[in-house]
């Protein structure tokens, strides 16, 4: 009777915190997850010549959902000390104290788990590429305490699904895969920079690092710099895989999508810069699209 008892309350505690578990991986915003989607997409339909295997599609789908879930609990668990003196996360589960430290661990294992088991369904280059994956996810909440460039971090880890995705398409990991990742690392240092700029503030005054402040007073320049050297490798990207004008006025998109975040950001308004970051979903989904339409039309 006494084990029914607290299998019941068991129950009853875990239905109470869904809802906390739910925002503690950030199910309601989910930019996050497109943003890192977009460039998974792109990685799938450039490694197969525009004619993906649709299940590699939905394991990937599921997959980014799943790691970036566990990504954002692994940073909430990270910065638990931290942000409840950040006007922006003050109000996280953790912040709170709706969500403890064992549960926060228990609910990053199990998503981690249920990620590595979509892997499974992939061959073995991919298995292992896995693995640096969720070293890269685990360690990024952890920098901001260590450098000024936690932003590289997160562009290392947002892109190594890049060549998990050419590895699950052709069982290789081909060089010209690399500009894509380095193209969507550097465009993950400059969304996540105008993301920082929203935070900037607290974070001086807590001791959290980031971009943001390394870049000071010249972080819209630099940033745009960043920009340029997104579009220029997405240029060199077309060329190696062979794209043609479809995608190349897909990049005329993006850029001008980069030209309105500086707009965005030129008064470094909170508002305007969380705007900016934002907007980013925008760049992925016109590259993809011009990604998918080239092949599409030919």
């Amino acid at each position: 009777m006494n084990k029914l008892l607290n299998s019941s309350d068991t129950m009853a505690r875990l239905r109470l915190q869904l809802p906390h578990y739910a925002r503690l991986m950030r199910l309601d915003r989910p930019v996050g997850t497109y943003l890192l989607l977009w460039p998974v997409l792109w990685a799938l339909w450039l490694a197969s010549d525009g004619a993906p295997h649709w299940p590699l599609v939905v394991i990937f789908s599921l997959g980014t959902l799943l790691m970036r879930s566990a990504g954002c609990v692994i940073n909430d668990y990270a910065d638990r000390h931290f942000d409840p003196y950040v006007e922006r996360t003050r109000e996280r589960p953790m912040a709170t104290g709706r969500v403890s430290e064992r549960e926060a661990l228990g609910l990053f294992a199990l998503l981690s788990l249920a990620a590595f088991g979509l892997v499974l369904l992939t061959n073995p280059l991919t298995i292992k590429l896995s693995f640096v994956a969720l070293i890269l996810a685990s360690m990024y909440p952890f920098m901001k305490r260590y450098t000024h460039l936690p932003q590289l971090a997160l562009g290392a880890a947002f892109s190594w699904s890049i060549p998990m995705a050419f590895a699950a398409e052709r069982n290789q990991l081909p060089a010209a895969l690399w500009l894509v990742y380095f193209a969507n690392l550097t465009w993950t240092v400059a969304y996540d920079t105008f993301y920082a700029m929203v935070d900037r503030e607290d974070d001086v005054l807590i001791g959290v690092k980031s971009t943001a402040i390394l870049f000071g007073e010249h972080e819209r320049a630099i940033t745009a710099g960043l920009q340029v050297v997104v579009i220029a490798l997405l240029v060199l990207t077309g060329r190696q895989f062979g794209l043609g004008m479809v995608y190349y006025l897909g990049l005329a998109g993006a850029a001008l999508l980069f030209g309105h975040q500086q707009y965005l950001i030129r008064k470094r308004e909170r508002p305007d810069c969380f705007k900016a970051f934002l907007n980013n979903n925008r760049v992925g989904a016109v590259v993809f699209v011009a990604i998918a339409l080239d092949y599409l039309l030919r």
